[in-house]
Protein backbone atom coordinates (compact mmCIF):
# COMPACT_ATOMS: atom_id res chain seq x y z
CA UNK A 1 0.00 0.00 0.00
CA UNK A 2 1.10 3.59 -0.55
CA UNK A 3 3.35 5.60 2.02
CA UNK A 4 0.50 7.97 3.71
CA UNK A 5 2.33 10.88 5.38
CA UNK A 6 0.62 13.06 7.70
CA UNK A 7 -1.94 12.36 10.64
CA UNK A 8 -5.55 11.92 10.81
CA UNK A 9 -8.18 11.13 13.88
CA UNK A 10 -8.96 7.80 14.57
CA UNK A 11 -12.17 7.82 13.33
CA UNK A 12 -11.50 9.09 9.37
CA UNK A 13 -8.69 6.07 9.32
CA UNK A 14 -10.97 5.63 5.59
CA UNK A 15 -10.05 8.50 4.35
CA UNK A 16 -5.86 8.18 4.51
CA UNK A 17 -7.08 4.54 3.08
CA UNK A 18 -9.38 6.15 0.05
CA UNK A 19 -6.11 7.99 -0.63
CA UNK A 20 -3.79 5.30 -1.02
CA UNK A 21 -5.34 3.29 -3.05
CA UNK A 22 -5.96 5.54 -5.89
CA UNK A 23 -1.80 6.41 -5.53
CA UNK A 24 -2.19 2.34 -5.75
CA UNK A 25 -4.66 2.38 -8.34
CA UNK A 26 -1.76 4.56 -10.57
CA UNK A 27 -2.29 8.05 -9.65
CA UNK A 28 1.12 10.05 -9.15
CA UNK A 29 0.69 12.44 -5.99
CA UNK A 30 -2.31 13.67 -3.87
CA UNK A 31 -3.62 15.42 -0.26
CA UNK A 32 -6.83 15.41 1.51
CA UNK A 33 -7.90 17.41 4.32
CA UNK A 34 -11.32 17.18 6.88
CA UNK A 35 -11.32 20.26 8.96
CA UNK A 36 -14.49 20.36 11.71
CA UNK A 37 -15.37 23.35 13.67
CA UNK A 38 -12.43 24.66 12.21
CA UNK A 39 -10.15 22.09 13.28
CA UNK A 40 -8.19 19.27 11.14
CA UNK A 41 -9.15 16.16 11.57
CA UNK A 42 -7.37 14.89 8.88
CA UNK A 43 -3.96 16.31 7.14
CA UNK A 44 -2.64 13.65 4.68
CA UNK A 45 -0.37 13.65 1.33
CA UNK A 46 1.43 10.94 -0.78
CA UNK A 47 3.05 9.92 -3.88
CA UNK A 48 5.10 11.95 -6.14
CA UNK A 49 5.25 15.38 -7.06
CA UNK A 50 6.57 14.61 -10.65
CA UNK A 51 5.43 12.78 -13.32
CA UNK A 52 8.51 10.48 -13.26
CA UNK A 53 8.04 9.63 -9.91
CA UNK A 54 11.01 10.60 -8.45
CA UNK A 55 10.24 13.55 -5.98
CA UNK A 56 8.32 13.04 -3.40
CA UNK A 57 5.03 15.04 -2.71
CA UNK A 58 5.79 17.05 0.32
CA UNK A 59 3.30 18.52 2.91
CA UNK A 60 4.07 22.06 1.47
CA UNK A 61 3.45 20.98 -2.13
CA UNK A 62 1.08 22.95 -4.05
CA UNK A 63 -0.63 22.53 -7.10
CA UNK A 64 -3.06 24.05 -10.10
CA UNK A 65 -6.36 23.12 -8.18
CA UNK A 66 -8.38 24.37 -11.74
CA UNK A 67 -12.28 25.52 -10.73
CA UNK A 68 -11.62 24.90 -7.24
CA UNK A 69 -10.14 28.70 -7.34
CA UNK A 70 -13.94 29.31 -7.92
CA UNK A 71 -15.20 28.95 -4.57
CA UNK A 72 -12.42 31.43 -3.18
CA UNK A 73 -13.07 34.21 -5.35
CA UNK A 74 -16.53 33.54 -4.52
CA UNK A 75 -15.58 33.68 -0.81
CA UNK A 76 -14.05 37.00 -1.64
CA UNK A 77 -17.10 38.16 -3.08
CA UNK A 78 -19.39 37.18 0.03
CA UNK A 79 -16.95 39.16 2.08
CA UNK A 80 -17.50 42.29 0.64
CA UNK A 81 -20.88 41.59 0.44
CA UNK A 82 -21.45 41.35 3.81
CA UNK A 83 -19.31 44.60 4.65
CA UNK A 84 -22.01 46.39 2.70
CA UNK A 85 -19.68 47.04 -0.21
CA UNK A 86 -21.05 44.38 -2.70
CA UNK A 87 -25.20 44.06 -3.68
CA UNK A 88 -25.55 41.24 -5.24
CA UNK A 89 -28.55 42.48 -7.14
CA UNK A 90 -26.85 45.61 -8.51
CA UNK A 91 -26.01 46.47 -12.24
CA UNK A 92 -22.53 44.91 -12.80
CA UNK A 93 -22.02 48.33 -14.72
CA UNK A 94 -22.29 49.96 -11.49
CA UNK A 95 -19.22 49.02 -10.27
CA UNK A 96 -17.67 48.63 -13.95
CA UNK A 97 -20.05 50.92 -16.09
CA UNK A 98 -17.94 49.94 -19.54
CA UNK A 99 -19.67 46.30 -18.94
CA UNK A 100 -23.07 47.90 -19.81
CA UNK A 101 -21.80 47.79 -23.38
CA UNK A 102 -23.73 45.37 -26.23
CA UNK A 103 -26.85 45.22 -23.95
CA UNK A 104 -25.82 44.25 -20.84
CA UNK A 105 -26.91 47.00 -18.97
CA UNK A 106 -29.34 44.56 -17.00
CA UNK A 107 -26.71 42.02 -16.00
CA UNK A 108 -26.23 41.74 -12.04
CA UNK A 109 -23.94 40.71 -9.81
CA UNK A 110 -25.43 37.25 -8.84
CA UNK A 111 -25.83 36.79 -12.67
CA UNK A 112 -21.67 36.67 -12.46
CA UNK A 113 -21.81 34.46 -9.01
CA UNK A 114 -24.24 32.01 -10.61
CA UNK A 115 -22.86 30.98 -14.14
CA UNK A 116 -26.42 32.90 -15.57
CA UNK A 117 -25.34 36.03 -17.53
CA UNK A 118 -25.04 34.50 -20.38
CA UNK A 119 -20.76 34.86 -21.37
CA UNK A 120 -19.77 31.13 -21.06
CA UNK A 121 -16.78 31.12 -23.10
CA UNK A 122 -13.74 32.54 -23.86
CA UNK A 123 -13.17 33.76 -27.59
CA UNK A 124 -9.59 35.18 -27.48
CA UNK A 125 -6.36 33.69 -27.85
CA UNK A 126 -5.19 32.05 -24.96
CA UNK A 127 -1.70 34.53 -24.33
CA UNK A 128 -4.61 37.23 -23.71
CA UNK A 129 -6.03 35.42 -20.52
CA UNK A 130 -2.45 36.14 -18.71
CA UNK A 131 -3.42 39.95 -19.01
CA UNK A 132 -5.82 41.34 -16.91
CA UNK A 133 -6.79 44.63 -19.10
CA UNK A 134 -7.20 42.97 -22.06
CA UNK A 135 -9.34 39.69 -20.85
CA UNK A 136 -11.87 42.04 -18.98
CA UNK A 137 -12.11 44.47 -21.80
CA UNK A 138 -12.70 41.54 -24.19
CA UNK A 139 -15.90 40.55 -22.11
CA UNK A 140 -17.02 43.90 -21.13
CA UNK A 141 -17.27 44.47 -25.32
CA UNK A 142 -19.38 41.03 -25.73
CA UNK A 143 -23.01 40.64 -26.06
CA UNK A 144 -24.46 37.71 -24.08
CA UNK A 145 -25.17 34.65 -25.51
CA UNK A 146 -28.76 34.57 -23.87
CA UNK A 147 -31.34 36.61 -21.73
CA UNK A 148 -29.45 37.40 -18.54
CA UNK A 149 -30.90 35.15 -15.52
CA UNK A 150 -33.32 32.84 -17.83
CA UNK A 151 -30.49 30.43 -17.73
CA UNK A 152 -26.86 28.98 -16.86
CA UNK A 153 -24.07 27.84 -18.76
CA UNK A 154 -20.84 27.00 -17.34
CA UNK A 155 -18.35 30.16 -16.92
CA UNK A 156 -15.55 28.15 -16.95
CA UNK A 157 -12.91 30.72 -17.63
CA UNK A 158 -14.80 33.70 -17.88
CA UNK A 159 -16.87 34.24 -14.31
CA UNK A 160 -13.31 34.79 -12.37
CA UNK A 161 -12.75 37.68 -14.91
CA UNK A 162 -16.15 38.77 -14.34
CA UNK A 163 -16.13 38.77 -10.44
CA UNK A 164 -13.03 39.96 -10.11
CA UNK A 165 -13.16 42.81 -12.01
CA UNK A 166 -16.23 43.89 -10.17
CA UNK A 167 -14.04 43.41 -7.22
CA UNK A 168 -10.78 45.17 -8.28
CA UNK A 169 -13.10 48.22 -9.28
CA UNK A 170 -14.72 48.21 -5.52
CA UNK A 171 -11.55 47.61 -3.53
CA UNK A 172 -8.82 49.12 -5.88
CA UNK A 173 -7.00 46.07 -5.91
CA UNK A 174 -6.77 42.65 -7.70
CA UNK A 175 -8.60 39.85 -6.45
CA UNK A 176 -5.42 37.86 -5.63
CA UNK A 177 -4.22 41.05 -3.73
CA UNK A 178 -7.58 41.23 -2.25
CA UNK A 179 -7.43 37.61 -1.03
CA UNK A 180 -3.72 37.02 -0.07
CA UNK A 181 -4.96 40.71 2.14
CA UNK A 182 -8.01 39.76 3.73
CA UNK A 183 -8.17 36.12 3.81
CA UNK A 184 -5.42 34.01 3.03
CA UNK A 185 -3.23 36.12 5.35
CA UNK A 186 -5.15 36.43 8.29
CA UNK A 187 -6.07 32.77 7.85
CA UNK A 188 -2.35 31.81 7.81
CA UNK A 189 -3.26 29.73 4.51
CA UNK A 190 -1.15 28.67 1.76
CA UNK A 191 -3.33 29.63 -0.85
CA UNK A 192 -2.77 32.00 -4.07
CA UNK A 193 -4.03 33.61 -7.27
CA UNK A 194 -1.16 34.59 -9.04
CA UNK A 195 1.78 32.80 -7.87
CA UNK A 196 4.94 34.51 -6.96
CA UNK A 197 8.16 33.18 -8.51
CA UNK A 198 9.58 32.20 -5.03
CA UNK A 199 6.69 29.06 -4.65
CA UNK A 200 8.01 27.96 -8.34
CA UNK A 201 9.43 25.37 -6.44
CA UNK A 202 6.85 23.37 -4.21
CA UNK A 203 4.89 23.09 -7.15
CA UNK A 204 3.48 19.90 -8.55
CA UNK A 205 3.12 20.78 -12.60
CA UNK A 206 -0.48 18.66 -13.75
CA UNK A 207 0.24 15.22 -15.20
CA UNK A 208 -2.08 14.35 -17.81
CA UNK A 209 -4.72 10.91 -17.79
CA UNK A 210 -2.99 8.28 -18.90
CA UNK A 211 -2.29 8.06 -22.99
CA UNK A 212 -2.48 11.86 -22.90
CA UNK A 213 0.00 14.56 -23.57
CA UNK A 214 0.55 18.30 -22.67
CA UNK A 215 -1.85 19.07 -25.43
CA UNK A 216 -5.18 16.98 -23.44
CA UNK A 217 -7.47 20.21 -23.20
CA UNK A 218 -10.18 21.14 -20.91
CA UNK A 219 -13.64 18.85 -22.26
CA UNK A 220 -15.56 16.10 -21.68
CA UNK A 221 -18.24 15.37 -19.32
CA UNK A 222 -19.09 15.89 -16.15
CA UNK A 223 -18.64 19.28 -14.31
CA UNK A 224 -19.07 20.52 -10.70
CA UNK A 225 -18.33 18.36 -8.30
CA UNK A 226 -17.34 15.21 -9.38
CA UNK A 227 -15.96 15.77 -13.00
CA UNK A 228 -13.39 18.53 -14.85
CA UNK A 229 -16.05 21.47 -13.72
CA UNK A 230 -14.62 22.63 -17.11
CA UNK A 231 -16.43 21.19 -20.10
CA UNK A 232 -19.00 19.82 -22.50
CA UNK A 233 -21.33 17.16 -21.32
CA UNK A 234 -20.48 15.14 -25.21
CA UNK A 235 -17.01 15.28 -24.47
CA UNK A 236 -16.23 18.12 -27.17
CA UNK A 237 -14.41 21.37 -26.39
CA UNK A 238 -16.33 24.11 -24.97
CA UNK A 239 -17.22 26.77 -27.56
CA UNK A 240 -14.57 29.05 -27.77
CA UNK A 241 -10.80 28.97 -27.33
CA UNK A 242 -9.76 25.52 -25.63
CA UNK A 243 -7.19 25.53 -22.52
CA UNK A 244 -4.42 22.92 -22.91
CA UNK A 245 -2.47 21.10 -20.23
CA UNK A 246 0.74 22.68 -21.02
CA UNK A 247 -0.91 26.02 -20.71
CA UNK A 248 -2.06 25.50 -17.07
CA UNK A 249 2.03 24.45 -16.13
CA UNK A 250 3.23 27.25 -18.12
CA UNK A 251 5.41 30.21 -15.82
CA UNK A 252 2.32 32.88 -17.88
CA UNK A 253 0.11 30.74 -15.93
CA UNK A 254 1.28 30.84 -12.69
CA UNK A 255 2.04 34.10 -12.64
CA UNK A 256 -1.62 35.56 -14.11
CA UNK A 257 -4.50 35.80 -12.07
CA UNK A 258 -7.26 33.79 -13.53
CA UNK A 259 -9.68 33.80 -10.71
CA UNK A 260 -11.74 30.89 -12.34
CA UNK A 261 -8.91 28.31 -12.68
CA UNK A 262 -5.28 29.57 -11.83
CA UNK A 263 -5.04 28.80 -7.78
CA UNK A 264 -2.45 26.98 -6.17
CA UNK A 265 -3.25 25.40 -2.92
CA UNK A 266 -3.36 21.53 -1.45
CA UNK A 267 -6.23 20.39 0.22
CA UNK A 268 -5.32 21.41 4.20
CA UNK A 269 -5.04 25.27 2.69
CA UNK A 270 -8.39 24.97 0.52
CA UNK A 271 -9.84 23.29 3.45
CA UNK A 272 -8.84 25.75 6.31
CA UNK A 273 -10.25 28.72 3.90
CA UNK A 274 -13.45 26.89 3.09
CA UNK A 275 -13.88 26.51 7.00
CA UNK A 276 -15.18 29.98 7.41
CA UNK A 277 -18.42 28.83 5.21
CA UNK A 278 -18.71 26.37 7.44
CA UNK A 279 -18.08 27.60 10.53
CA UNK A 280 -20.50 30.61 10.49
CA UNK A 281 -17.52 33.40 9.29
CA UNK A 282 -15.00 32.69 11.98
CA UNK A 283 -12.17 30.31 12.16
CA UNK A 284 -9.61 30.23 15.16
CA UNK A 285 -11.04 33.44 16.59
CA UNK A 286 -11.02 35.35 12.95
CA UNK A 287 -14.09 36.40 11.52
CA UNK A 288 -14.20 37.13 7.78
CA UNK A 289 -18.26 37.38 7.40
CA UNK A 290 -21.22 37.11 9.65
CA UNK A 291 -23.38 33.93 9.43
CA UNK A 292 -25.86 35.52 7.34
CA UNK A 293 -23.18 36.68 4.87
CA UNK A 294 -22.30 33.25 4.68
CA UNK A 295 -25.90 31.86 4.31
CA UNK A 296 -26.00 33.95 0.75
CA UNK A 297 -23.98 31.10 -0.82
CA UNK A 298 -27.11 28.75 -0.27
CA UNK A 299 -29.34 31.40 -1.88
CA UNK A 300 -30.32 29.07 -5.25
CA UNK A 301 -30.14 31.42 -8.16
CA UNK A 302 -30.36 28.50 -11.04
CA UNK A 303 -32.29 25.10 -10.87
CA UNK A 304 -32.15 22.61 -14.02
CA UNK A 305 -30.12 22.20 -16.81
CA UNK A 306 -26.70 23.83 -17.34
CA UNK A 307 -26.47 24.95 -21.34
CA UNK A 308 -22.48 24.01 -20.99
CA UNK A 309 -22.71 21.30 -19.31
CA UNK A 310 -25.55 19.83 -20.32
CA UNK A 311 -26.46 18.36 -17.07
CA UNK A 312 -28.67 18.86 -14.12
CA UNK A 313 -26.95 21.46 -11.48
CA UNK A 314 -28.35 24.04 -8.56
CA UNK A 315 -25.86 27.53 -8.38
CA UNK A 316 -26.29 29.43 -5.31
CA UNK A 317 -23.93 32.34 -4.81
CA UNK A 318 -20.37 31.19 -6.16
CA UNK A 319 -20.89 28.06 -5.25
CA UNK A 320 -22.43 24.47 -6.69
CA UNK A 321 -25.50 23.52 -4.24
CA UNK A 322 -25.64 19.39 -3.56
CA UNK A 323 -28.15 18.53 -1.02
CA UNK A 324 -26.87 19.46 2.58
CA UNK A 325 -23.40 20.45 0.82
CA UNK A 326 -22.15 23.22 -1.47
CA UNK A 327 -18.65 23.40 -3.27
CA UNK A 328 -17.24 22.86 -6.61
CA UNK A 329 -14.91 20.50 -8.36
CA UNK A 330 -12.11 21.22 -11.00
CA UNK A 331 -10.19 19.93 -14.05
CA UNK A 332 -8.32 16.92 -13.08
CA UNK A 333 -9.72 16.28 -10.36
CA UNK A 334 -9.47 18.08 -7.06
CA UNK A 335 -12.88 19.08 -5.04
CA UNK A 336 -14.33 20.63 -2.09
CA UNK A 337 -17.63 20.29 -0.32
CA UNK A 338 -18.61 22.33 2.70
CA UNK A 339 -21.00 20.77 5.05
CA UNK A 340 -22.36 23.86 7.52
CA UNK A 341 -24.69 21.43 9.66
CA UNK A 342 -21.81 19.23 11.15
CA UNK A 343 -19.47 22.53 10.41
CA UNK A 344 -17.10 20.61 8.24
CA UNK A 345 -15.05 20.47 5.33
CA UNK A 346 -13.36 18.01 2.82
CA UNK A 347 -10.96 19.19 0.31
CA UNK A 348 -8.92 16.25 -1.90
CA UNK A 349 -6.45 18.42 -4.18
CA UNK A 350 -4.18 16.03 -7.17
CA UNK A 351 -2.44 17.24 -9.89
CA UNK A 352 -2.99 13.45 -11.63
CA UNK A 353 -5.64 14.10 -14.15
CA UNK A 354 -8.25 11.18 -15.55
CA UNK A 355 -10.65 11.41 -17.98
CA UNK A 356 -13.51 13.25 -16.13
CA UNK A 357 -16.21 11.06 -17.45
CA UNK A 358 -14.87 8.09 -15.09
CA UNK A 359 -13.46 10.48 -12.45
CA UNK A 360 -14.56 9.77 -8.97
CA UNK A 361 -11.76 10.28 -6.73
CA UNK A 362 -13.54 13.57 -5.09
CA UNK A 363 -16.78 12.03 -4.43
CA UNK A 364 -15.02 8.79 -2.96
CA UNK A 365 -12.96 10.45 -0.56
CA UNK A 366 -15.86 12.72 0.54
CA UNK A 367 -17.56 9.52 1.26
CA UNK A 368 -14.37 8.25 3.49
CA UNK A 369 -14.58 10.87 5.42
CA UNK A 370 -18.30 10.72 6.11
CA UNK A 371 -18.06 7.56 8.12
CA UNK A 372 -15.59 9.61 10.26
CA UNK A 373 -18.59 12.13 10.70
CA UNK A 374 -21.12 9.81 11.66
CA UNK A 375 -18.38 8.44 14.11
CA UNK A 376 -18.42 12.00 15.54
CA UNK A 377 -21.96 12.45 15.86
CA UNK A 378 -22.35 8.79 17.29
Amino acid sequence: MADIQGFYDDLFIAVPRALAELLDGGDAGGSVAVFVDGEPVVDVWGGFADAGRTVPLERDTIVNVWSVTKTMTALAALVLADRGELDPDAPVARYWPEFAAAGKDGVLVRHLLSHTAGLPDWDGPVEEIYDWTSATARLAARAPRWEPGSAAGYHSLTQGFLVGEVLRRITGVSVGEFFAGEVAGPLGADFHIGLAAEHDGRVALAVPPPGYGEDYTAGAAGGGAGGSGDGTADGSTPAGTAVRLRDGNSVAWRRAQIPAASGFGNARSVALVQSVMACGGTVNGVRLLSGKGCDRAWEEQFSGVDRILGMPVRYGLGYGLFGTTYGWGGWGGSLVMIEPESRTVVAYVTQQMREPAADNRGLEIVMAAYDGLLGLRG
